[in-house]
């Protein structure tokens, strides 16, 4: 296992350089550039700004120095200004040594703050909300398809898969202003917009504190984002437990008098989970990184808004660091979720 992680790591980077150059590549290609706007600044100034940014020098040298910035660790006896460097993501003490990696340069929008500080501040709060929402997928959508699979062909079987089609139809753009309208502004149940959340946060990530303050303004949005995946996890439950419960195996449990619950829970439930682990990966990098209408819709303030007003201001390194970032997370999300294989099932082994 610990050969196959470390072959899995190497991998890795390669998915991140192929990723960073196609990214790089396209970014450049698209007409116009981070300087254009509606009134045309004079071309002194355009100049001038080419030359701070580096953007005068042929593309692959902007492409090596890029590299050298973000996926080369610098090393330093000093220690880091404050809890952490701000021209670096990541920053680790290994003995008396300092190591600071991944640093994505100024953004071109702002010149009082860097692409990692919008990251330390804006990508934790869509970090939360979409764990939140997978957690919300998964307590929903994997009891429903259990009893529908249990169930198969009753009124529970039907009401179930009525709730699913109804997650994947409605979309957040759809859900979220009819849950703000009914729960936040008609009811008062729930706060309309905002988050519960503030900075510094725990591991760069998680909330400080878990209160009935986060809660409120968590279950909203993340209700809204979840319930179109609990509806993709409660099908694939159904249909993966259907097909587990009519292998010999189970017949042969069920033969030497084993107790229906034991045979579901031990022997069918478990390996009619493979599939569901299969797309729990992708599911988890795909909330985290498309949480824009969400964000927009409940007055989020998460890395979505900010990655697509990027787009549109060619702001580079903005555009470069979120693409490398989700990445990163998918890459690793599908790791777990191949490591999770072995354990759900003993014949799935890694050399």
């Amino acid at each position: 296992m610990g050969r196959y992680i470390a072959r899995r790591l190497i991998y890795l980077l390669v998915v991140l350089f192929v990723v960073s150059a196609i990214t790089f590549g396209l970014m450049h290609a698209v007409p116009g550039g981070p300087f254009d706007r509606e009134k045309a600044l004079p071309p002194e100034i355009i100049e001038n700004l080419n030359r701070r940014y580096h953007l005068d020098e042929p593309l692959l040298m902007q492409y090596g120095r890029y590299l050298y910035d973000v996926f080369i660790p610098r090393i330093s006896a000093t220690p880091p200004k404050g809890s952490v460097d701000d021209d670096f993501l990541i920053t680790v003490k290994l003995g008396n040594v300092w190591f600071k990696w991944m640093n994505f340069g100024p953004t071109y929008s702002s010149r009082s703050r860097t692409v990692n500080d919008i990251f330390r501040q804006q990508l934790p709060v869509s970090a939360q909300l979409g764990i939140m929402a997978l957690l919300v997928a998964i307590i929903i959508g994997m009891p429903l398809g259990i009893l529908a699979a249990l169930k198969q062909n009753t009124i529970f079987d039907y009401l179930g898969m009525s709730v699913a089609i109804f997650g994947v139809s409605v979309p957040v753009i759809i859900l979220g202003p009819i849950m703000i309208w009914i729960f936040g502004v008609t009811l008062k149940w729930f706060p309309p917009t905002g988050w519960g959340a503030k900075p510094p946060f725990v591991l760069g990530i998680f909330p400080r504190e878990l209160g009935p303050e986060f809660f409120r303004y968590a279950i909203m949005p993340s209700v809204a984002l979840g319930l179109g995946s609990s509806a993709i996890i409660a099908r694939l439950t159904r249909a993966s437990l259907l097909q587990t419960m009519r292998e010999d195996y189970i017949r042969t449990a069920r033969a030497k008098g084993l107790r229906e619950s034991l045979v579901i829970v031990r022997h069918a439930l478990k390996n009619s989970l493979i599939p569901v682990v299969t797309i729990l990966g992708p599911l988890f990098a795909a909330l985290v990184t498309g949480t824009f209408v969400t964000e927009v819709t409940f007055g989020i303030p998460g890395m979505g808004r900010y990655f697509v007003t990027s787009i549109t201001n060619r702001d580079y390194p903005v555009i470069m660091g979120t693409i490398l970032l989700y990445a990163l997370i998918l890459v690793i999300a599908n790791l777990v979720v191949d490591i999770v294989y072995a354990y759900l099932d003993p014949r799935i082994r890694y050399d």
